[in-house]
C-alpha cells in the first residue's frame, strides 16, 4: 500500500491507502467512485465511451482514462498510477509520439492500400 495526502474540503490532509497491486488498486478504484455516487457506467456515459474502454486501464496504460478516473476522484493521475506516469504530471510512454486520440484519416492520407498505390501510378502516366 502506499500512503498519499489528499485534501479534505476543508483543507485537512488525510491519508490514502492505495493499493500497488493492480487487482487491489482496480477495485479501490471502485469503491471510491462509488463513494462519490457514480458508477463505472455513469462516468463512462459522461465521458462518451464505452464501458470497456474505461476498464481498458486496470490492464494497460490508458493515459485518457487514467486522466478521467483521477478527475472523478479529485487525484492526480500519478497519485494512482504513479508507474504509469512521470512526476512532471506527463504519462510514462513506451511510444512517446503516439497520440492519445486516434486521429481521423482525411482526404490527405492514403490508406496504404495497393490500390491508392495504383490509382497514384495512373494519374502520373
Amino acid at each position: 500500500m502506499v500512503r498519499h495526502p489528499e485534501k479534505t474540503p476543508r483543507g485537512d490532509a488525510v491519508k490514502l491507502d492505495i493499493p500497488t497491486e493492480p487487482r487491489a488498486r482496480w477495485e479501490w478504484i471502485k469503491y471510491q467512485i462509488r463513494a462519490r455516487g457514480l458508477s463505472l457506467a455513469e462516468l463512462a456515459r459522461r465521458l462518451d465511451v464505452d464501458r470497456p474502454a474505461l476498464t481498458a486501464v486496470k490492464r494497460y496504460p490508458y493515459p485518457r482514462m487514467e486522466r478521467a478516473i483521477a478527475d472523478a476522484l479529485d487525484l492526480p493521475p500519478a497519485v494512482i498510477w504513479p508507474e504509469r506516469w512521470n512526476a512532471d504530471g506527463t504519462p510514462c510512454r513506451r511510444r512517446p509520439n503516439r497520440a492519445e486520440k486516434n486521429a481521423s484519416i482525411s482526404s490527405t492520407h492514403g490508406s496504404g492500400s495497393a490500390t491508392d498505390a495504383h490509382r497514384q501510378r495512373a494519374v502520373e502516366v
